[in-house]
């Protein structure tokens, strides 16, 4: 198993890039291709200690970055570390491909180089959320803001695909966001896509609201990219406000902190439950080979266990058994509903 990692992708690459895949190379049996420049990949390896095997350097002249205009930055900069990796595993020398640059060019990379999985109209990123009662994917997480309700019924199916295949939740449920649990609440997009969810096969509990969310009473939250990026990033940035506020108030007094220092053992369950490092990144659903977008500010942390997760979703074929497993929902019915 090769896993392709974009070195110079992200706002603290290649530093926590590189790190990130050190400290997984400690932990899995796979090997790492660090994609980039390859004097600077050496020098941070040497930096950080790495006597390994299992880490090996494909050398790329060129990066894509943030202000790159993603379509363009493709086509332009044939050997940029994004461009080069996204090729490695399209020609079959690496199983999945992991970057934390630019989420726009790493889509349209995707597509236009290693192409989508034959019935799927536009795949959609799939972040995994925390809750209560456990992990939620929300599908699509920003890469399509303006979808139809054909789209989010695609979303739903690949979502509940995933979920069992690779999280062993056998019937998962499947809810699609809205602004009230009524049927007829929402837009034409929700109204036609409540219709479209209820077909065989899929566990469909009906509409939910955005607080449904973390509690957790879905395992698969459908909506288009636009709805799914706010979400994504209000649940990211609660719990950073949630963590600085219990910080603040425990500093607030001697009696608070003593008491701090007992709960410190809950806290640090509670931040991690939180923390969306300790998720790995975002699968893109739909692609015929496995891509993971990471955070833009990923740390090591992140990146490494987005390379663990790359691991499992490799070893769990979790891309063959969507695109076997789509069948089983209506094969090429599914662009029109059918």
């Amino acid at each position: 198993m090769n896993i392709v990692i974009d070195a110079m992708g992200g706002d603290n690459a290649p530093e926590e890039i590189i790190k990130g895949c050190v400290e997984a190379a400690k932990h899995i049996d796979a090997e790492i291709t660090l994609v980039g420049n390859e004097e600077v990949i050496k020098e941070y390896l040497k930096k950080f200690a790495y006597t390994g095997s299992n880490i090996t350097i494909h050398n790329a002249s060129e990066v894509i970055t943030n202000d790159d205009t993603p379509t363009k930055a493709i086509k332009s900069k044939k050997d940029s570390s994004m461009v080069v990796g996204l090729n490695i595993i399209k020609e079959g020398k690496g199983d999945v491909f992991i970057s934390a640059g630019n989420t726009g060019a790493l889509m349209a990379g995707a597509l236009f180089l290693v192409d989508r999985i034959k019935g799927v109209d536009r795949p959609a990123l799939a972040p995994v959320l925390p809750s209560y009662h456990g992990p939620v994917l929300l599908v699509d997480g920003g890469s399509n803001a303006n979808c139809k309700p054909e789209n989010l019924l695609q979303f739903a199916i690949m979502g509940s695909i995933y979920m069992k295949t690779t999280l062993g939740i056998e019937n998962p449920r499947v809810g699609l966001v809205n602004i009230g649990t009524e049927e007829m609440k929402g837009n034409e997009l929700t109204k036609q896509t409540f219709t479209l969810l209820q077909q065989p096969g899929l566990n469909f509990i009906g509409n939910i609201e955005g607080r449904d969310i973390p509690m957790g009473l879905v395992d698969v939250a459908v909506c288009d990219g636009f709805v799914g990026n706010i979400i994504l990033k209000v649940m990211e940035g609660m719990g950073e406000t949630v963590s600085k506020l219990l910080k603040d108030e425990i500093n607030r007094s001697l009696m608070s902190k003593f008491g701090g220092m007992l709960l410190i053992p809950a806290f640090r369950k509670f931040k991690k439950k939180l923390d969306y490092t300790e998720y790995g990144g975002a699968l893109y659903l739909g692609i015929e080979r496995a891509v993971i977008k990471c955070h833009g500010s990923s740390n090591a942390k992140a990146i490494m266990n987005a390379v663990k997760q790359a691991e499992a979703f490799v070893r769990n074929k979790t891309v063959e058994k969507i695109r076997e497993n789509l069948v089983e929902f209506g094969g090429d019915d599914i662009d029109s509903g059918k």
